[in-house]
């Protein structure tokens, strides 16, 4: 079920306090993806990750999305800062971003190769 910016701005008109964290995981992953995400583990992994990025934390200043401190919700600015805060944002994530060890990084880079050369014989 998707929910339209009228339905959510509705929503969240109900939180005139407070930053409704609560209502803000379940409209994302119950009511956006929840439609999308129908294994019950996989939902709830869904929501559990939610909980890293929806969080009274976030309003922190030092608050990082990740151990390295190079992914975190930029401050308040002009639409440009966004923009150039995603274009400083590394072109090829590390696992970390992802919650996996890095030794992930060497997991997968083995598998692009053995893909890659796969493929080059085939040809």
């Amino acid at each position: 079920m998707r929910i339209s910016v009228k339905q959510l701005a509705i929503f969240l008109d109900e939180y005139p306090d407070k930053t409704p964290f609560e209502a803000l995981k379940y409209l994302t992953g119950e009511c956006n993806y929840g439609g999308r995400v129908t294994e019950g583990l996989d939902r709830r992994t869904l929501m559990v990750l939610l909980e890293d990025y929806y969080n009274e934390s976030l309003l922190d200043d030092g608050y990082k999305f990740s151990p390295s401190g190079i992914y975190y919700a930029p401050k308040h600015g002009e639409y440009d800062s966004y923009i150039e805060y995603a274009k400083s944002l590394p072109q090829f994530p590390e696992p970390e971003i992802f919650g996996f060890h890095s030794n992930a990084a060497i997991t997968k880079n083995l598998n692009e190769t053995e893909t890659t050369l796969s493929a080059i014989l085939l040809t």
